[in-house]
C-alpha cells in the first residue's frame, strides 16, 4: 500500500445504490472508503441473474475432445457480440440456473451450445472476470469429450431462440499458432481467458526458444 502503515485503513464498502436496471444487467453507484480513508465513489454493473444458491455467476468450460488417431482439440465457439461490435473466439460458457452446480451448467450449456457430451474432470474456485468494472464471476470446468462415443461423432447443437454459434476445433499442441492464424484471416477478438490457456499450452509443449512470437 501506498499510504503510512500506521495510517493504513481497512478498505471497505459503505454502500450500494442501484441507477439503472435491465433485465440482465443493472448499474451500482458503490461508495467505498479507501485505504488512506478517504470516501470515494465506483459505477458497478452487476448481473442480475445469479441463483442465490450458486457461488458464481456462471461458467466456461475448456473442453478437450479426444479421437482414435485424431489430435486432442479444444472446443472453442465463435459469436458475434454486440458489445464488441465483432465475432467473437471464446470457451463454451454460460450463466448457472437455479437448482445447478457448476458442474450441471458445464455439461448442459456445452451440449447446448456444441453438441458434445462430456465428462467433468476437474472445477476452478470461483474467479472474478473483470473486477474494476463488475462483480461478475465464473467457475471454469475442464470437460473430456470421448469423441468415438457415438453421441459425440456427429455432434447436434441445442440453441436457443436468438443464439448463433459456430464451433471451432483446435489441436491443443498448436493452439496458440492456430489461434493466430485466425486473427489473420477474419476481424475477430479473442476471449482473454482463451488466449492466456493458449500461452500456457504453448509454454507446455514447446521448449523455450521454440515458442510462438507474440505479436506487436
Amino acid at each position: 500500500m501506498s499510504c503510512p502503515e500506521k495510517s493504513c485503513t481497512q478498505p471497505h464498502v459503505v454502500k450500494e445504490e442501484v441507477t439503472a436496471t435491465g433485465k440482465w444487467v443493472r448499474l451500482e453507484k458503490t461508495t467505498y472508503v479507501d485505504p488512506s480513508g478517504n470516501t470515494r465513489i465506483w459505477e458497478t454493473v452487476k448481473r442480475t441473474t445469479r441463483p442465490s444458491s450458486a457461488d458464481a455467476d456462471g461458467v466456461g468450460i475448456i473442453a478437450i475432445l479426444k479421437r482414435t488417431l485424431h489430435k486432442d482439440c479444444v472446443v472453442l465457439v465463435k459469436q458475434f457480440r454486440p458489445p464488441m461490435g465483432c465475432y467473437t473466439l471464446e470457451f463454451p460458457a454460460g450463466l448457472i440456473d437455479d437448482n445447478e452446480n457448476a458442474e450441471m451448467a458445464a455439461l448442459r450449456e456445452l451440449r447446448e451450445e456444441t453438441g458434445y457430451k462430456g465428462e467433468v474432470v476437474g472445477v476452478t474456485p470461483v474467479t472474478c472476470l473483470d473486477p474494476g468494472l463488475s462483480n461478475c464471476s465464473t467457475q471454469i470446468v475442464m470437460v473430456n469429450i470421448n469423441g468415438d462415443d457415438s453421441e459425440n461423432i456427429n455432434p447436434t447443437q441445442q440453441l436457443g431462440d436468438g443464439e448463433f454459434v459456430d464451433v471451432i476445433l483446435l489441436p491443443l499442441d498448436e493452439f496458440q499458432r492456430k489461434i493466430d492464424e485466425l486473427l489473420k484471416k477474419e476481424k475477430l477478438v479473442v476471449d482473454s481467458k482463451v488466449y492466456i490457456y493458449a500461452m500456457g499450452m504453448s509454454q507446455a509443449f514447446f521448449k523455450p526458444n521454440e515458442l510462438p512470437v507474440l505479436k506487436q
